[in-house]
């Protein structure tokens, strides 16, 4: 068997990873460009997630759609935190989720432990850009300073939803970055290195 032909075999087992792949591709170009990751791409991520776990899956059944919904969870739970005190879009938390639905469907335990990781990466990726944003724009005495003052909010507040009106009002003076970026950075460099790509 050739060389090429064994990269195709591999691609073609680890279809998901690179619908996934493509998928967060689309999301970060749409997140960039718009700030934001729109509800007709990460409602349908989600539930053909489900489809496939049920249907289609190595674990086709219930038990696909179990797997599938446990990743959902967890792709959802990685990233609510920072939703709930308007850190994050809730487009990048579906995002996410729809991550965690496929991951877990194709994989199980694997999978649902893949979108966990993933979001590991994507954290650092985002802080490292976060970092680089501040530098390139000469604001880090600015964002230092809001960094420690939502870092007292969230000790002293404590109320989700203060934390998020106030968060709101504090948008429009602030760089923002797009999470859908370091979101699909991090999980397909998380991709390459365990080696799911090829």
């Amino acid at each position: 068997m050739s060389l090429d032909s064994e990269v195709m075999q591999t691609i073609a087992q680890n279809w998901v990873i690179w619908f996934v792949t493509i998928v967060l591709v689309v999301a970060a170009v749409i997140d960039g460009k718009q700030l934001r990751v729109p509800n007709w791409l990460t409602y349908p991520m989600v539930i053909s997630g489900w489809i496939y776990g049920v249907a289609f899956s190595p674990y086709a059944g219930w038990e696909g759609l179990g797997y599938s919904l446990v990743g959902t969870i967890v792709g959802l739970a990685v990233l609510l935190p920072a939703y709930a005190i308007g850190g994050m879009g809730a487009g990048d938390v579906k995002l996410m989720a729809g991550v965690g639905a496929w991951l877990a469907a194709f994989g199980a335990w694997q999978g649902v432990g893949d979108t966990f990781f993933a979001f590991c990466v994507s954290a650092v990726v985002g802080g490292v850009i976060a970092v680089g944003m501040v530098l390139w724009t000469k604001t880090w005495s600015k964002h230092f300073g809001q960094f420690f003052s939502i870092w007292q909010e969230i000790i002293s507040i404590r109320n989700p939803e203060t934390l998020a009106t106030i968060a709101a009002e504090r948008k429009s003076t602030m760089f923002l970055l797009p999470y859908g970026i370091p979101m699909a950075i991090g999980t397909i460099a998380y991709f390459a290195w365990m080696g799911m790509l090829l």
